[in-house]
């Protein structure tokens, strides 16, 4: 049985589900105040010096893309202590949950490149595109012609790499 679920609800999902891998590897963590623009959880060391915060982007297998909506302001997102937990719930509920842990330098070259890419393609009927806001994050850009060398599988050094969060916020 496939559900229907409300964005906001699947996002808080991805939120815990996050927090529980964080806190059952060790991790000081805690959800960020409601209202804070990047960061949906942080993450700190025992006695609070250093800190990371991760921006969860949650998805369920519906799409045909198996991409993540993001917008400009993540091309400009590029400190070593921010990282994206990138979550898919799958089609079903049954399915187990995947996540992919990034770090924003590496989220805002990709999106940055996958635009300009975008914007310099003529649009089906090969007319100049617009720019938008607009940004996906995808696992595999080949199967939309974007040739910026993330192809399918360039995730996977990423998945379930919670090593450099802790490393992050370590002493």
């Amino acid at each position: 049985m496939t559900i229907v679920s409300n964005s906001t609800i699947l996002g808080a999902a991805g939120e815990h589900y996050v927090m529980c891998q964080l806190l059952r590897r060790n991790m000081i963590a805690a959800l960020a105040p409601a209202g804070v623009p990047n960061a949906d959880i942080v993450v700190t060391d025992t006695i609070g010096d250093r800190m990371s915060a991760i921006q969860v982007k949650t998805r369920r297998d519906l799409g045909t893309d198996r991409g993540w909506h993001m917008k400009a302001k993540h091309e400009l997102l590029v400190s070593p202590s921010l990282f994206y937990a990138f979550v898919d719930f799958g089609r079903e509920l049954s399915d187990a949950p995947k996540c992919w842990l990034v770090p924003a330098p590496t989220v805002a070259d990709v999106l940055k490149r996958s635009h300009a890419y975008w914007l310099a393609t003529p649009g089906q009927k090969g007319q100049a595109r617009r720019d938008s806001d607009f940004r996906r994050l995808l696992p595999d850009y080949s199967r939309t012609g974007i040739e910026i060398g993330c192809n399918e599988g360039w995730l996977n050094p990423y998945f379930e790499e919670w090593g450099p969060i802790r490393a992050a916020s370590d002493v």
